[in-house]
């Protein structure tokens, strides 16, 4: 790999002033007290196209633009590396080509398209997609790799330069590895101007190249299940980027899936900041005790991208308000005789829980003629809300069944309250 220093990302960040957001960087008194440490954010979702991913599309194009044909630029990503090079492209009025995977999100799909860019569906990985881009390419358009480029690498560097200007005191820096190239962009930035800071990069489990690659010693390509961190499901990390990795990070961290929707969720409620699964996993980490680090330290976790589909953040908000117990989801059996509804609503109210949802029926396979079905969903403070909602409705002669399938499993042969 050429060599990359601290005056070629110094030099990124003088041609990308003006033309990309100089993000801020905040302290999280939340997460610090959570921690124990000083925890700060440096907020990338908030960066143009909503991710990291228009430093190193933008540098890339503008220092490259007397060597790009009139055929443009191709691509290829699941999303935030194609909007950060369609964007990139329009504002230098040259066509781009993005390849995106099979899967990818529609929101990151049109948003691509909403920038300039023509979408093409093509491959069940990245790895796949990149490879149909390399084929269009040969037909005259320059390709811009998502994360083993050097220019790629050198833009995302200017993470590293701004973090350190604004905290020079930093202990250590936590960031999202997917094929690499921003974390060893930051990586070079950072350990240049303060050679003692740790820097860490987090992956979700459910994709571990860089994880493994760091243990082995090599690169590989890895099995990978889905994610909600999808755009850090790179399954062989960059070969420009890993002996970076390598000779300049100090570990590389594994999430899990349940722990990155709690990160979201925690992030949006504390923090009022939408982020998407592979921007929160810094975030993931640093709440679960992944990472040896200093107990009262200055900790920057890069919170790297904010493009998240719509009805998936409705899911996650849905999923951790049922972990943290602050939803209770429950059917019972009411004799069908006038008040029994009312009086199972009445005790809920009693109990200051909120009824958000309610289904009732009388009509069921094996269902008694004289029993209603209802399923409430309800508002709660926390697990020990529901439990004492439990022992209240149970103490009234109701019995709960966790869902409607475990209520006809029971057959539905009885009510489960006592003759008033």
């Amino acid at each position: 790999m050429p060599t990359l220093s601290l005056a070629h990302i110094e030099h990124a960040q003088q041609v990308l002033n003006g033309r990309i957001i100089r993000t801020p960087l905040i302290y999280s008194p939340t997460f610090s007290r959570m921690t124990g440490a000083q925890v700060f954010l440096k907020l990338e979702n908030l960066q143009k196209t909503g991710s990291f991913k228009s430093r190193g599309a933008t540098y890339k194009i503008i220092s490259r633009l007397p060597e790009i044909g009139s055929r443009g630029v191709v691509a290829a990503s699941a999303g935030n590396h194609a909007q950060g090079v369609a964007l990139a492209a329009r504002q230098a009025s040259l066509p781009a080509t993005i390849v995106m995977p099979e899967w990818a999100s529609i929101t990151k799909q049109e948003a691509t398209r909403g920038y300039g860019g023509q979408v093409i569906l093509r491959g069940e990985s990245i790895n796949e997609s990149i490879g149909y881009a390399l084929e269009l390419a040969k037909e005259g358009g320059t390709f811009i790799h998502p994360y083993d480029d050097l220019d790629i690498i050198t833009g995302q560097g200017t993470i590293g330069l701004e973090i350190l200007q604004e905290l020079p005191d930093a202990d250590a820096i936590l960031v999202p590895v997917g094929g690499g190239g921003l974390i060893s962009g930051i990586a070079t930035a950072a350990k240049a101007i303060r050679p003692q800071i740790k820097v860490f990069g987090v992956q979700a489990a459910a994709c571990p190249s860089a994880y493994r690659a760091f243990k082995l010693g090599r690169t590989l390509l890895v099995d990978a299940a889905k994610s909600i961190a999808d755009g850090i499901a790179v399954k062989r990390i960059g070969e420009l980027n890993f002996p970076v990795i390598q000779e300049k990070v100090d570990g590389i961290l594994l999430v899990e899936e349940d722990q990155i929707a709690a990160a979201m969720l925690l992030l949006l409620e504390r923090k009022k900041v939408l982020a998407e699964g592979a921007g929160v996993v810094p975030l993931a980490a640093m709440l679960n005790d992944s990472a040896a680090l200093p107990g009262n330290g200055k900790i920057v976790l890069v919170i790297s991208g904010g493009n998240v589909d719509s009805p998936l953040v409705g899911r996650i908000i849905r999923q951790g308000l049922f972990r943290d117990g602050r939803l209770m989801r429950f059917a019972v059996l009411l004799d069908d005789v006038p008040g029994s509804l009312a009086r199972i609503l009445t005790l809920i109210a009693e109990q200051k829980a909120n009824v958000l949802h309610i289904d009732h029926t009388r009509i069921g396979r094996s269902m008694p003629i004289n029993v209603s079905r209802v399923e409430l969903e309800i508002e709660t403070r926390g697990p020990g809300h529901i439990r004492d909602i439990s022992e209240k409705l149970e103490a009234a002669g109701y019995r709960i069944f966790d869902d409607a399938f475990d209520l006809m499993a029971s057959g539905c042969n009885q009510s489960i309250r006592d003759n008033d």
